[in-house]
């Protein structure tokens, strides 16, 4: 799993925006410890016992400074309306070298293009789609490093790191 060997040497992560935890259920089966952050209750309803979560904004998160050894956003960030609040947040609640990872739906992908048609798509509610501009604003707080990943047609998964084809943009940092 990507994330899994993105998140080496960490225990206590934090997942923004982590809705059901699909991901967040397979770190806690390789012995994270994850707390997970979302604005709505009814996205957190299926999360497991075993995992902390909380009710609240990334904007304004209720967590002590260096809280966690890594942050995530999977599939999130681009949609928080403060992203740029949200982004320095997830850096005070990190651990001085604490890890972030950022998930991104690539706008420029052809499965990003194919699943904003359908009008009841969640990728239709996006806010933000300058992956540059997002970018831009994770080095003011980390060192960063970028890269595509995923190709996603129809049910068929793929690795690719072509920017017309992969369906994540990753920025993987370090707080600074």
């Amino acid at each position: 799993m990507y994330i899994v060997k993105a998140l080496e040497g960490c225990t206590k992560v934090l997942s923004v925006g982590c809705g059901p935890a699909i991901i967040e259920k397979g770190l806690l089966e390789h012995g994270f410890k994850v707390t997970g952050l979302d604005v709505s209750e009814e996205a957190i309803e299926g999360v497991p016992d075993t995992m902390r979560t909380v009710i609240g904004t990334a904007e304004n998160m209720e967590f002590e400074d260096a809280s966690f050894d890594a942050a995530i956003f999977v599939a999130s960030l681009q949609f928080i309306e403060d992203y740029r609040s949200a982004i320095a947040e997830a850096a005070r609640v990190l651990r001085p070298s604490g890890k972030i990872v950022v998930m991104l739906l690539n706008p420029e992908s052809a499965y990003f293009k194919e699943n904003t048609k359908a009008p009841d798509s969640y990728m239709s509610k996006i806010k933000h789609r300058d992956l540059a501009q997002l970018k831009k604003v994770m080095k003011e707080y980390y060192s960063v490093q970028t890269e595509y990943y995923l190709g996603i047609k129809g049910k068929e998964i793929f690795p690719s790191s072509d920017p017309a084809v992969a369906s994540l943009y990753i920025i993987n940092g370090i707080k600074g």
